[in-house]
């Protein structure tokens, strides 16, 4: 009888420590909070763990407590569920063409000035640096590359003022333009930039704001590698000509080219993506955009444009979702699609903005490709882009009133 209750009491602490370890797992690993859209109810997709949804009212827009047991019975945490309107966009997948100008010009360079005395470099001894964005010259704003030569040549060898914006933060400098010897000009001894053009993929348009997205990431200068800080822009049409296929450590690249007739205006070009409104309106399918905690692991399609046949579906394979649904890179994904592989090697330049689908919603965008492996990249959530076109939207009805 001894060894009876001996034996029990040995099981009964093995199930105690199952059950304790089982709840402090759950504690861990499940989430603090959950974001459905309206007519949805939050799925807790861990074995043994589950919560009572059946008095949930999922219609109603706000926040309740969700109550997360384990086997039924024992209490593991109580999260936060957030509902939300579930929205629509008129999904993308056509390549456009890029034309961005920047705020004020882009300093790409310094170079040296062969003058009399030897080679000086004014803009190294003004301070400025390679990035910088020079947005006033004696107090005048600066939109292209000319007003930089201009300023110049007009100073008559005096120092000229220069409003300079590094980072995050504004600076005023004094440059001394020196005299070459070459032609006998004022020179600053710049290289500037004032525009770049490329194209891209669009994803979605909102009927609700009026904004269109595309690219899921930020334009890049070709030199610096910073953002560019634009004035405007223009979407254009273009189509394709042809693809260089990517390869283990060689990405790939679409050949486009503009063709006739603008699409739009660009205004936006942030870490999410290129955003701008249209001329005419696309008469393209509408989808749901699905919430982060709604996109799953597995089959998927993009849609993308690789030849002069248009948008067509393409299928891949969600591999990774990240947790933090804030940050640009939410996903990997990889292409599994045979034709797309002939033809490309994979994700390739310019296809960056295609959609992603998956179970009948827009659940993202694709980014960027791995060097290493072209038939893998980085994706971005639909929602995330939609949050940030409504943030401009919102920006530009605060302004207009």
């Amino acid at each position: 009888m001894k060894r009876f209750f001996k034996t029990l009491s040995v099981f009964a602490l093995i199930f105690a420590v199952g059950i304790f370890s089982s709840i402090a797992y759950g504690f861990m690993e499940l989430p603090n909070e959950y974001h459905v859209a309206s007519g949805s109810v939050p799925s807790v997709e861990m074995p043994i763990f589950s919560a009572d949804t059946e008095e949930i009212s999922a219609e109603e827009n706000g926040e309740y407590e969700l109550n997360v047991s384990a086997f039924g019975l024992f209490p593991v945490k109580t999260a936060k569920v957030t509902v939300t309107q579930r929205r629509y966009v008129t999904v993308g997948g056509d390549i456009f063409g890029i034309r961005l100008y920047t705020q004020g010009v882009l300093v790409v360079g310094c170079d040296d000035v062969q003058t009399n005395q030897g080679l000086v470099n004014p803009a190294q001894r003004a301070g400025l640096k390679k990035g910088d964005i020079i947005l006033k010259i004696n107090g005048s704003a600066v939109s292209r590359n000319n007003d930089i030569a201009s300023a110049v040549e007009k100073s008559n060898g005096e120092t000229i003022e220069l409003l300079v914006k590094r980072g995050d933060s504004n600076k005023t400098v004094t440059l001394l333009p020196a005299r070459s010897t070459s032609d006998g000009k004022l020179k600053a001894g710049l290289w500037v930039r004032d525009s770049s053009a490329g194209i891209g993929t669009m994803t979605f348009y909102d009927k609700k704001t009026g904004v269109f997205a595309g690219l899921g990431h930020a334009v890049c200068d070709v030199d610096t590698g910073e953002r560019l800080i634009i004035s405007g822009g223009d979407a254009v049409n273009a189509c394709v000509k042809g693809c260089y296929k990517g390869t283990q450590g060689t990405p790939g690249e679409l050949c486009g080219v503009f063709t006739h007739g603008e699409i739009g205006g660009l205004y936006e070009n942030c870490d999410k993506g290129i955003y701008g409104s249209y001329i005419t309106l696309p008469s393209s399918k509408e989808f749901p955009v699905a919430l982060p905690d709604e996109v799953k692991e597995g089959k998927a399609q993009i849609i993308s444009t690789v030849d002069d046949n248009g948008p067509k579906y393409y299928d891949i394979e969600i591999t990774k979702i990240y947790s933090k649904s804030e940050q640009q890179r939410n996903m990997v994904v990889k292409v599994t699609d045979k034709e797309l592989l002939e033809k490309t090697g994979g994700i390739v330049q310019g296809m960056s903005g295609s959609p992603i689908v998956q179970n009948g919603m827009l659940v993202g965008a694709v980014t960027h490709v791995f060097i290493s492996d072209p038939t893998q990249g980085y994706a971005i959530f639909a929602k995330n882009m939609l949050d940030t076109a409504d943030g401009l939207a919102k920006e530009s009805l605060d302004k207009a009133s």
